[in-house]
């Protein structure tokens, strides 16, 4: 028996047969074409079938996930159609009388290697894109052969150096039990949709692959991280236990879909979703949001080749307004920068974009940008308890930049005759920590804080989250962090006001008792934690994790901090 530790990327436990997916050599080498015009109509004879193959996993993966699981396809497209990639292959034929595969293979690798050697996140993204996408026309150019995920018709663990986005949106739920991988992280494509497919995953365990036989035993614990190979009976038995009571685990959540969240005490919390398109409000109603805490706009701009209209942006406002029917939904306007780009903005490349211009920052300066999302904004209001937050907000001056801008935009609506509501909510993300520190200024001016934890951390820190080296920095149980939330909630309680957080934390299940007893009122996380979420709070006494939240302020280490909450339930 073997025991390999990875990274809990799907949540759920998965007992099978091993079926390594092993791509096949994509190796090129170099030869002459004697015939150019022959490769090129080979060139445009694979790049027609994988077309093809990308339109009919974009619309299963529509289907069956949702329009933003198929927008990764959609970027596919844009990449196998991309005039900047096409024309210097067809360069390399005609010039160079290169073949086919090989100008295409020497031509996309220079692209993976500029975009690798980037430290935006996102165009390392673009990478892995551009590899898949390579590798399926390769695969008709080279003649080879491959299995396809979607053929599998049997009860398997799937194997793999890593699951392109192509490979996971084929896994067929009936068949495929869970999967782990060599290589990736919790925030990595193949982690992403095998938690939309709430098929246990674990990734990052770095040698799976060379370990594990076809054919093998193998259980997938998504819970804890952990792959174990050819596992005794006694461990089967084990595992199935622990698979069955995480199964009625989910079944017992379930019954506090409708229920409001309260601790044992009485006091009620608020328990929202993180969301980025129209089509993620169905998980928030299914798992019993009571709101959306965060709609990253953003998605609504990226995977274009110019900016959303405004009629766009409206008619995806409203939608989630109306879908909410009434709950309050909290927009955070447009967070570009950092690790997401937008390339047809042309932006200078900067040397640390996490610390440069990005979000409020851009919106202010680029004002026609942001005129036309505050005019999207302000005309969906009417549909819904409208809550408008600003990010990367540092000075008092950029919040009131910002509010100047969407009351102008508002007097325009009004006297153009749209309607809009006087009843929207105006507040800022909190992740900078001066914001934090003057929270009782910014307090006397906002309707509501969202703190932030992802970036108020690595920022408090002085911590890349980016950075593996650095990676033992960032901690969400640091008593200095947990002092800023204590800050921010105290200044927003001080002058009526409600405060929330949107960033991982607020969904961790060692940060929650101490949140509770922070204060907070609103806790905003992925749509399949609200449950468990729930479930926890509703064991807490909000009194009880006040005294705790009290000490915890108090201690020196992150450490210390999780060892008290450890004992509270002991």
């Amino acid at each position: 028996m073997l025991n390999i530790a990875g990274i809990a990327a799907s949540a759920g436990v998965a007992i099978a047969k091993a079926f390594k997916l092993e791509h096949p050599d994509y190796t090129v080498t170099r030869r002459e074409a004697a015939d150019p015009a022959a490769e090129l109509a080979r060139l445009d004879d694979a790049l027609a079938k994988s077309q093809q193959e990308l339109e009919a996993i974009k619309e299963r993966t529509l289907q069956e996930l949702g329009e933003k699981k198929a927008e990764i396809f959609e970027s596919h497209l844009l990449i196998l159609n991309d005039p900047e990639l096409l024309t210097p292959v067809r360069d390399k034929i005609q010039s160079a009388k290169a073949s086919a595969e090989f100008a295409l293979d020497e031509t996309a690798s220079e692209f993976i290697t500029m975009f690798e050697n980037m430290k935006s996140a996102y165009l390392k993204e673009r990478a892995a894109d551009m590899r898949d996408v390579t590798k399926r026309v390769l695969t008709h150019l080279l003649g080879l052969t491959y299995v396809n995920p979607a053929d599998i018709s049997e009860e398997v663990i799937v194997i793999a150096e890593d699951l392109t986005p192509s490979d996971t949106a084929q896994l067929n739920r009936n068949y495929v039990k869970g999967f782990t991988t060599n290589i990736g992280g919790r925030t990595s494509h193949s982690a992403i949709m095998a938690r939309s497919l709430e098929i246990p995953a674990v990734v990052g365990t770095k040698d799976v692959l060379e370990q594990v036989n076809s054919g093998d035993l193998v259980i997938v614990d998504g819970l804890d991280g952990h792959v174990i190979v050819n596992p005794s009976e006694d461990v089967i038995r084990e595992y199935t236990d622990k698979r069955d009571n995480h199964l009625r685990q989910i079944e017992e959540w379930k019954k506090l879909r409708g229920v409001k969240t309260e601790s044992k005490d009485g006091v009620h919390v608020e328990l929202a979703a993180n969301i980025g398109t129209p089509n993620d409000v169905t998980g928030v109603l299914e798992n019993g949001g009571e709101g959306v805490g965060l709609y990253r706009t953003e998605f609504l701009y990226m995977g274009r080749t110019e900016l959303p209209s405004e009629d766009i942006q409206f008619n995806a406002y409203k939608t989630v307004l109306e879908k909410m029917e009434g709950k309050p939904v909290v927009v955070r306007t447009l967070d570009i920068g950092g690790d997401k780009e937008l390339p047809y903005l042309n932006l200078p490349k900067e040397m640390n974009p996490f610390l440069g211009f990005r979000a409020i920052r851009l919106c202010l300066e680029q004002k026609d940008i942001f005129r036309t999302q505050l005019r999207a904004l302000l005309r969906a209001s009417v549909y819904g308890p409208l809550r408008i937050m600003f990010p990367m907000i540092a000075t008092l001056d950029e919040f009131r930049a910002a509010k100047a801008l969407l009351l102008e935009e508002k007097d325009k609506l009004k006297a153009e005759g749209i309607q809009v509501s006087d009843e929207i909510q105006l507040g800022i993300m909190v992740e900078i920590p001066s914001t934090a520190v003057l929270a009782d200024q910014f307090a006397k001016e906002v309707d509501f804080f969202s703190i932030g934890t992802n970036d108020l951390i690595q920022y408090t820190m002085a911590a890349d989250r980016m950075n593996e080296r650095v990676s033992y920095l960032y901690q969400p149980y640091n008593p200095a962090i947990l002092r800023l939330v204590s800050m921010v909630i105290e200044a927003a309680h001080k002058e009526g006001k409600w405060a929330g957080m949107c960033g991982e934390m607020a969904g961790d299940a060692t940060a929650i008792p101490l949140l509770l007893g922070l204060g907070l009122d609103e806790f905003s996380m992925s749509a399949t934690s609200i449950l468990p979420a729930r479930s926890q709070i509703s064991r807490l006494s909000r009194a009880e994790m006040k005294e705790l939240a009290a000490k915890a302020l108090q201690m020196q280490t992150a450490e210390q901090v999780v060892e008290l909450v450890r004992s509270i339930e002991e």
